[in-house]
C-alpha cells in the first residue's frame, strides 16, 4: 500500500496552471555567463518615467529573457525551413519572428519593449529588430469624436484593428517595406502623413495595452494570432494606480509644460488639483479598461513578468510547452 501525498493548495494550483513559476533568484541564475552589453547611459535612455530600471534589473531579468526569446526565434526559423523543404519550396523566404508586449498604462511595458529591442539585436541570429507601438493605430481624435467614443480612447474599440492586422500580416508575409502610422504623445493624436517604415526585420516587437485581445465574432482573426511569442507585464492594480499618479505628477512638471502639449493646461494645476484630476482619469478610464479588457488577456501570454510595488520583476511565469 503506497503512502498518500498531501499537496498544499499552492502546489495543486501550480500543478494545474499552464505556467511554470520562476522566482527572480532562480531566473537570474539563467544569466550566468551572459553579461548585459548595455552601459548605464544606454539604460538611462531606455528608462521610462518613474521606472527604476538599472543594470541589475537588466542583467538579472532581461538578459536571460532576451536569450530565451532568441532561442524561440531560432527554433521558429528552423521550423519554417523544415516546412518549406517538406512542401518542396526551394525559394528563399524570410519570415520575421513577431513578439507582442501587453500590459496596463504606467506598468512599464514600453521600457520592457525598448530594452528587449536592443538586447535581441545583439544576438548574432537576430541582428535586425524593429519596434512598433499600437498607439499609431488608434483612430484620430476627430474619428473618435465622430464615433462617439472619445472618452474611451485606449479601449479595444478605439483602435483600427483592421489596419493593425494588415500591417502585422504584411510584415510577417515578408513584404519588403511596410508602413505604420505615427502617434504623438505631445499632441495626443495621430500625425497625418507621418509613418515609420519597417523593412523585413528578423524580429518585430508590437507593444500596446490591448495587443493580446482574443478573436471575436466581429473580429474572427486577432493580431495576437500572428504572434510567435507574447509577454504580459503584470502588477497589482493598486500599484499601477500609484505609478500612474506618480507619472502624472512628473509629466505635469515636464512634458505637460511644453506650450505645444495637448495637456499644457495641466501644468498649471497645483498638486492637490493635479492628483484629483489624475484620479478622475484613472477611475473613469484606466481602471475600467484594465479590469474589463487588459488583465483578462494576461493568461493568453507566453510569458508574464510580475512586478512588485518597487517596480522590479520578482516572478516570471513561463507557459509550459
Amino acid at each position: 500500500m503506497t503512502e498518500s501525498t498531501h499537496e498544499t493548495p499552492k502546489q495543486i494550483a501550480e500543478a494545474i496552471s499552464p505556467f511554470t513559476v520562476i522566482y527572480r533568484s532562480e531566473w537570474a541564475q539563467l544569466a550566468d555567463g551572459m553579461r548585459a552589453p548595455l552601459t548605464e547611459s544606454e539604460i538611462a535612455h531606455f528608462r521610462g518615467i518613474n521606472d527604476p530600471l538599472d543594470l541589475s534589473e537588466v542583467e538579472e531579468v532581461y538578459v536571460p529573457l532576451s536569450r530565451l526569446i532568441n532561442q524561440y526565434a531560432i527554433a521558429a526559423r528552423e521550423m519554417h525551413n523544415r516546412t518549406r523543404t517538406f512542401l518542396g519550396h526551394t525559394e528563399a523566404e524570410k519570415t520575421p519572428f513577431v513578439i507582442g508586449i501587453a500590459g496596463s498604462v504606467a506598468v512599464g511595458k514600453s521600457t520592457v519593449a525598448r530594452v528587449l529591442r536592443d538586447l535581441l539585436a545583439r544576438w548574432p541570429e537576430t541582428p535586425k529588430v524593429d519596434l512598433v507601438t499600437t498607439d499609431g493605430f488608434l483612430y484620430s481624435n476627430a474619428e473618435l469624436e465622430k464615433r462617439g467614443i472619445a472618452d474611451r480612447k485606449g479601449f479595444p474599440e478605439s483602435y483600427n484593428r483592421r489596419a493593425l492586422l494588415r500591417f502585422v500580416s504584411q510584415v510577417k508575409a515578408g513584404v519588403p517595406e511596410v508602413k505604420a502610422p505615427v502617434y504623438s504623445h505631445l499632441h495626443y493624436d495621430i500625425l497625418p502623413g507621418e509613418f515609420v517604415t519597417i523593412q523585413q526585420p528578423d524580429i518585430l516587437i508590437v507593444e500596446g495595452i490591448n495587443v493580446l485581445q482574443p478573436p471575436s465574432i466581429k473580429h474572427p482573426l486577432a493580431v495576437s494570432d500572428l504572434f510567435d511569442f507574447s509577454i504580459y507585464v503584470d502588477a497589482r492594480t493598486n500599484d499601477i494606480h500609484t505609478w500612474f499618479l506618480e507619472r502624472f505628477l512628473r509629466l505635469r512638471q515636464g512634458a505637460f509644460s511644453d506650450p505645444d502639449s495637448y495637456f499644457k493646461d495641466f501644468a498649471k494645476l497645483d498638486e492637490e488639483t493635479a492628483i484629483k484630476t489624475a484620479n478622475e482619469f484613472w477611475y473613469a478610464i484606466n481602471e475600467p479598461n484594465i479590469l474589463q479588457n487588459i488583465k483578462p488577456t494576461r493568461a493568453r501570454a507566453s510569458l508574464i513578468l510580475r512586478k512588485e510595488a518597487d517596480h522590479r520583476v520578482q516572478k516570471v511565469f513561463l507557459r509550459k510547452l
